[in-house]
């Protein structure tokens, strides 16, 4: 029976509460796993340099004709593949090393696999950054240089996070910081020159692009890769510490699932769509084993319905480790999977499998139905136990016969013996394996406790009389399942939220650069309504007021007044920043989105195809229309923004947070003539 394992000695816990570190990592704590996570750096810089020699001499070999030559090349090109394979073994080597993951508390308990953190190189965001702000957004990048290297500061701090919640959360808050910098920085139309390099954690191979996609992949990557390193970590001889340990295996599950699922052309092969399926059963068998020790953990008891359900449990955590040992047996997977994952996961598929022929046998051989027994019940258990019974054998009679039960459990240890025999085997061959020694103790421990109990039931003639013992049903109290990541539970803000709302101030938006517009308030208007949330949109423009004779139009977006940032006011906020200046004249810079059409609602009376009309324009329009004196008075009907009470301006768009732009409006009447379909030219692209 599996109980504990002895790990590797106590290593020192990264430091907590860190002032100078963010929290959930310090890169100066040397713990066991921090070495060996150097280590595995060290080997992928080894490994690139490798490949890289490999890569030149293969093209020096197909352009090279002469026949000394082309035999020096292969020559040297055997050594290179012959250090690369060494390599890719070392790093198999630090793949395997699972003492360093696990408890520090000394156990007896087979280990568990962890994932190991993917490697990265460093990346420059602050050059291309800058000059993005500058050429897209019209300020000046200097003016976010500490935004810029908080996001380089937070980069950094994940690839050393603690190996707990708040490392989770540090990876996390990444991930969702890339969404909002791919929004601002990330258009579709074009690469933004910068170079992001992580490696594979199975092989050593870097891969490099100028996509974002594989920095969020891999980072997703590694927040299951930490989850795994939390489950191992857990105290296994606690309940506390195996429900740890099961929701640390089925969240690393759920996030290589939303990996798998969301990021479907990731050219790293750790996380091509083959390999992440692999990677989620393992972390579902591991949840699944974690069950069984919780069910485990307080003691067998050598009772009839105890042994039934433990045996169950065994049988179905034999049962996932079987389907995970035949899923890394299938090719491509099985070219680049540790041969020692796929060698453990059949040496726990055999001795799980083992396990639960020997309660089987337990609850055959030591317990006899004695009279007042509940027969009902144990009938129906064992009966549960079988998809079908074996010939000749009914439930009942071979709860009755001690013969028959003896005979049933004898055919069950002998399975369970053999099971027992090939997990040893199977570890033996391994030599990651064979060098664990807690793995070899606790296989042996239970052959030989398998094998002690068959002797003395064994007889001479039962080569000849056993039947083979049939399978047992597997069935679990806990059926695992992954759990996806909840990123929603995560705060985090926008580093560049300086720039705008994200809903209209992002990469795939083009405006013409700020304007500026001098105007002055008359008699308490200043002649347009305003309407939206933040930021707030010029709505209705009286086209003789001072800010429309200034440059401002329909639609355009309030970015600042007299200085004050306005991208993030309300309505509200900037009528009452408006109303502060009183008749002074106002400096309000405006920008205008190139595609108007998403940004304004369509107007029957001042808009043609989407197109805002001009002040010229209207003017035009004006001079043609023999009725002059109903022109003056539509223009006093018409509702502009002031700071008056009177009915009109309460029910006009200045007092409402209307919905976001592209929602149509009702139709409003407006008493100009039907405009002219042409496109206003001042503004230059930006």
């Amino acid at each position: 029976m599996t109980h504990a394992l002895m790990p590797a000695a106590p290593q020192p816990l990264e430091k907590e509460n860190d002032d100078y570190f963010r929290k959930g990592c310090n890169p100066l704590a040397q713990t066991g796993r921090s070495k060996l996570q150097n280590q595995r750096a060290a080997l992928n810089q080894q490994i690139l340099k490798a490949v890289r020699m490999r890569t030149g001499a293969e093209n020096l070999l197909k352009v090279a004709t002469n026949q000394k030559v082309r035999e020096q090349v292969r020559l040297e090109l055997s050594f290179v593949n012959s250090d690369l394979q060494m390599l890719k073994e070392e790093l198999e080597g630090l793949n395997i090393s699972v003492g360093v993951y696990q408890s520090t508390e000394e156990a007896f308990m087979i280990p568990l696999i962890p994932l190991g953190l993917k490697e990265t190189k460093d990346v420059d965001f602050s050059v291309v950054l800058k000059d993005f702000i500058l050429e897209h957004y019209s300020e000046d990048g200097y003016l976010y240089e500490d935004e810029i290297a908080d996001l380089m500061d937070l980069r950094q701090a994940c690839r050393t996070p603690s190996r707990d919640t708040a490392g989770v959360e540090l990876l996390m808050s990444y991930f969702i910081q890339l969404g909002f910098v791919e929004s601002r920085f990330f258009p579709h139309t074009r690469q933004m020159g910068l170079l992001f390099t992580w490696y594979d954690s199975l092989t050593g191979v870097p891969v490099s692009q100028q996509n974002l996609l594989l920095e969020k992949a891999s980072i997703l990557f590694n927040i299951g890769a930490l989850y795994t390193q939390i489950g191992t970590r857990s105290n296994r001889q606690t309940q506390a510490g195996l429900e740890n340990a099961v929701d640390a295996f089925q969240r690393a599950a759920g996030v290589l699932s939303y990996l798998k699922e969301t990021f479907t052309h990731t050219p790293s092969y750790d996380m091509s769509p083959a390999m992440l399926s692999v990677l989620v059963k393992m972390m579902l068998a591991q949840a699944q084993e974690s069950v069984f020790e919780k069910i485990s953990l307080p003691g067998i008891q050598n009772e009839f319905f105890m042994l039934v359900k433990v045996a169950q449990e065994a049988a179905k955590v034999g049962e996932v480790y079987q389907h995970l040992h035949s899923a890394m047996s299938q090719a491509p997977v099985k070219e680049n999977i540790p041969y020692s994952w796929a060698s453990l996961a059949c040496v726990k598929a055999h001795h799980y499998r083992a396990l639960a022929h020997y309660f089987v046998a337990t609850l055959l051989i030591d317990h006899q139905l004695k009279p007042g027994a509940d027969e009902d019940h144990q009938e129906k258990c064992l009966s549960q136990l079988y998809n079908h019974m074996p010939e000749g054998l009914t439930p009942l009679a071979t709860l009755k016969n001690d013969h028959q039960r003896r005979q049933l459990g004898k055919c069950h240890l002998r399975r369970a013996v053999t099971h027992h025999k090939e997990s040893v085997r199977e570890a033996s061959l391994c030599k990651k394996l064979r060098d664990i020694q807690v793995l070899q103790e606790v296989l042996s421990a239970a052959h030989q406790r398998s094998r002690l109990k068959y002797s003395q039931y064994q007889e001479d003639d039962d080569l000849l009389n056993l039947i083979d013992a049939p399978d047992i049903v597997s069935k679990t109290e806990q059926e695992v399942e992954i759990i996806l990541p909840q990123f929603s539970k995560v705060t985090t803000t926008d580093f560049f939220q300086k720039l705008g709302p994200l809903s209209v101030f992002s990469a795939n938006k083009r405006w013409t650069p700020p304007r500026s517009i001098h105007f002055t308030a008359e008699k308490g208007e200043v002649g347009f309504t305003l309407r939206g949330n933040a930021p707030v949109q010029v709505y209705f423009l009286d086209p003789s007021c001072s800010a429309a004779l200034a440059g401002a139009r329909e639609g355009d977006y309030i970015v600042s007044i007299q200085g004050v940032d306005c991208k993030w006011l309300t309505v509200s906020e900037v009528i009452k920043l408006l109303k502060s200046f009183g008749e002074e004249e106002i400096e309000m810079k405006v920008v205008s989105l190139l595609d108007s059409a998403s940004s304004m609602h369509n107007k029957s009376a001042t808009y043609s195809v989407g197109m805002q009309k001009t002040y010229s324009m209207i003017c035009l329009a004006i001079e043609d229309d023999d009725k002059s004196d109903k022109t003056k008075k539509v223009s006093k009907k018409l509702s502009f923004l002031s700071w008056g009470t009177n009915k009109n301006r309460q029910k006009s768009a200045s007092t409402l947070c209307l919905p976001a732009v592209g929602v149509a409006r009702p139709h409003i009447k407006k008493k100009f003539p039907t405009p002219f379909s042409l496109l206003n030219t001042d503004s230059s692209l930006y």
